[in-house]
């Protein structure tokens, strides 16, 4: 059901099976206060409303907004998933597209797991060699303070 000419009273919204904004919520997974940021932000489009001007969902919107979710759990950025539901919603879309847009997104979490295994793999470094003692030299304000490093 997309969005109605003539708004509903909410019992009668409700009782055609659409959700309100809490039981979307329940059934989505979502958080309310997502759910209202990605209706502003344009994810969830021509969302219903009652007379009253409450919002109220499809079990459709409530499948966008799982999807959104789900996206969201894999680190996707919003423009990818913006870009991925658009994919989603056409179905004469070319998988070559999503495939694309997945592949990117794990080149850059893999680019961050190398670059986070090197922070660990310092901050070990540094851990091992301060003495952790009342003496006030430590190896660890040294290397934050960029002593004989580029930016110091």
């Amino acid at each position: 059901m997309g969005k109605r000419e003539l708004p509903l009273e909410h019992a009668d919204a409700l009782g055609q099976g659409l959700l309100d904004i809490g039981r979307a919520s329940k059934a989505s997974g979502v958080s309310v206060k997502m759910i209202r940021h990605y209706e502003a932000i344009g994810l969830l489009k021509n969302v219903a409303r009652t007379y009253a001007n409450y919002r109220v969902y499809s079990d459709k919107d409530a499948h966008t907004l799982r999807f959104v979710k789900r996206a969201r759990t894999l680190g996707f950025a919003m423009d990818d998933i913006r870009e991925l539901l658009a994919l989603w919603q056409n179905k004469t879309r070319s998988s070559a597209s999503v495939k694309k847009i997945a592949g990117r997104h794990m080149q850059n979490l893999k680019r961050r797991i190398v670059e986070m295994q090197s922070m660990v793999a310092t901050l070990e470094h540094l851990t091992h060699n301060c003495h952790g003692d009342s003496r006030p030299d430590c190896p660890i304000l040294e290397d934050l303070a960029g002593s004989g490093r580029e930016g110091a």
